[in-house]
């Protein structure tokens, strides 16, 4: 096996954010930028000698070549083992399901999530610990520094192998398994829900559609819904994963799944429709006539899980992150279980997992999962979903009016404003913290402002504190705005606007979103100051 040392600079830039690395593909593509980034994974992560690395990633343009360069890099490290999914296809839960399967010492998941594919569009690397879960700060942070620093990367001498073949190969001394995608994770999911139960709700007529956005998820949804639950065939959608995602944007939200909206929202519309993202990692629920924001999915999975046999004995706990909805606060509450309020982003729920703390969790941003795996995960959510239904025998709708009846309603938007210029972003957080003492007792329209922060974490498994993650505005009477700079882009800064507003059992509980929320959205733009900072009027995306 010959290793070949390659002389490098160290890029600018190279910082992983709250779900790794990501750029343009054109970024990616500069010589010696993927390898820089993986060598200073492999540099700092300990134990490599003879360890099993699985790398797989969403499918997107510049996926294989990556792959192939990480497989002949993997091997001049030292690793005994490479688990790689056929076609380099793994979605994220996916891969955190084989790394802890199977004991790797973590993965490398190629993806950009929910970010659009092409030669002209994104790219990502994220490494997973092994525990299945994104790497924590700590870990990310010894990344980023070694980044700074570089000055060579390895790699052996060998040619490309078939990832389309399933089986075994050697690379230098080193073992590749080219394994099926969703074999061991359909698996998984028998064992956590009730397919029989599942299976007599199709075979009487229950129908639904899935949107797999031309992504990683449509194989897996194809295998579990279509073959092993009986869904009639074309259930499953776009389910072809294509390196442009068919051009389309894979972001399973009321924009860029707006034909399953429309859909379930006519008169032709199934009893269930659901879609999943790039990586298969985000979720889109909508019954006919009832869409159901990620927030009180969140609560209402959590509210019923008990229904599905993996789920059986109860929860430990409940956690979400904090621009989610607080309607599972109050699903924790009546439950007796703590319910734990963590920044944005999916590591941060790897140490309560792990700890036994909480069992499902749960961010706005359309993603929910549990203790399962170490990510959240798109198809398991769709799954729960069919699980309840078919043991409560009731629609969407039904299932949703009952459940705030019960807790009463938390009206919820965010308000995504896209590639602003960065430091037109900056000045608006940094004029936005100035002002934040002087916010409490003030007016705006029917409004008082109650109390007003800056978010900072204290994780109670490792004592780890993580400050500035957003910027809160609490009203009198449960109303809020939260404000924060999103990390998942690749150019610009995005800014996140989180609008909730709390309707109690016995308030108006089936009124139309923006209506209620529109003292709130008045009510941010003038603290803000949106519009003065960014020139903008409205925002891009709302969900």
């Amino acid at each position: 096996m010959t290793i070949r040392t390659v002389e490098t600079t160290p890029f600018e830039g190279q910082k992983p954010g709250t779900s790794g690395l990501r750029k343009k593909v054109k970024i990616f593509q500069q010589p010696n930028y993927s390898e820089n980034f993986i060598q200073s994974v492999f540099d700092v992560v300990e134990g490599k000698e003879g360890a099993l690395l699985v790398i797989g990633g969403d499918g997107r343009y510049h996926n294989r070549t990556v792959i192939q360069q990480a497989i002949r890099m993997a091997a001049a490290n030292g690793f005994g083992k490479v688990m790689v999914g056929q076609g380099g296809i793994l979605s994220t839960p996916a891969a955190s399901h084989l790394i802890r399967k199977y004991g790797a010492l973590g993965g490398l998941v190629l993806s950009a999530s929910h970010n659009p594919g092409g030669p002209d569009e994104d790219f990502g690397i994220k490494y997973n610990v092994a525990n299945g879960g994104p790497a924590p700060e700590k870990v990310t942070d010894a990344i980023f520094a070694r980044t700074q620093v570089i000055d060579r990367w390895l790699a052996i001498e060998a040619p490309d192998i078939d990832l389309d073949a399933p089986g075994t190969v050697m690379v230098g001394g080193m073992t590749v398994e080219v394994v099926d995608p969703v074999t061991d994770y359909a698996a998984l999911m028998e064992t956590l829900f009730d397919f029989e139960a599942i299976r007599a709700m199709v075979a009487g007529g229950f129908t639904m559609a899935f949107d797999a956005m031309s992504a990683v998820t449509g194989p897996y949804a194809t295998e579990i819904l279509e073959r092993r639950l009986g869904f009639a065939p074309g259930t499953v959608r776009n389910g072809v994963p294509l390196e442009d995602f068919g051009h389309h944007h894979p972001d399973p939200n009321l924009v860029h799944a707006r034909a399953l909206y429309d859909l379930m929202m006519s008169d032709a519309a199934p009893d269930f429709g659901a879609a999943s993202d790039g990586d298969g990692d985000r979720n889109l629920i909508i019954g006919r006539g009832r869409f159901i924001t990620p927030s009180d999915s969140l609560a209402m999975l959590a509210a019923n899980a008990h229904l599905a046999k993996g789920y059986a004995g109860g929860l430990k706990g409940i956690a979400r992150s904090m621009p989610t909805s607080a309607a599972a606060d109050r699903v924790a509450e009546a439950l007796g279980i703590p319910c734990h309020e963590t920044p944005t982003g999916w590591k941060f729920f790897g140490n309560l997992l792990d700890a036994g703390m909480a069992t499902i969790c749960g961010e706005e941003s359309a993603g929910t999962g549990s203790d399962h795996v170490r990510e959240k995960d798109g198809l398991w959510a769709v799954l729960l979903w069919l699980n309840i239904l078919a043991v409560r025998k009731i629609p969407v709708d039904a299932l949703a009016r009952d459940h705030w009846a019960r807790f009463g309603r938390n009206y919820y938007a965010r308000h995504d404003y896209e590639a602003i210029e960065t430091d037109r972003a900056d000045a608006l957080m940094a004029a936005l913290t100035a002002a934040l003492p002087a916010l409490p007792g003030a007016r705006f329209g029917a409004l008082t402002v109650a109390a007003a922060d800056s978010f900072s974490y204290v994780d109670p498994v490792d004592g780890s504190v993580s400050a500035n993650q957003g910027l809160r505005v609490m009203f009198e009477g449960g109303s809020r705005v939260v404000f924060r700079l999103s990390g998942t882009g690749t150019q610009g800064a995005t800014l996140r606007v989180y609008l909730e507003r709390y309707e109690p059992a016995d308030g108006a509980l089936d009124e139309e979103t923006p209506a209620m929320l529109a003292a709130l959205i008045a009510a941010a733009d003038v603290i803000a100051g949106i519009e003065r900072h960014t020139g903008r009027t409205a925002p891009d995306v709302v969900t």
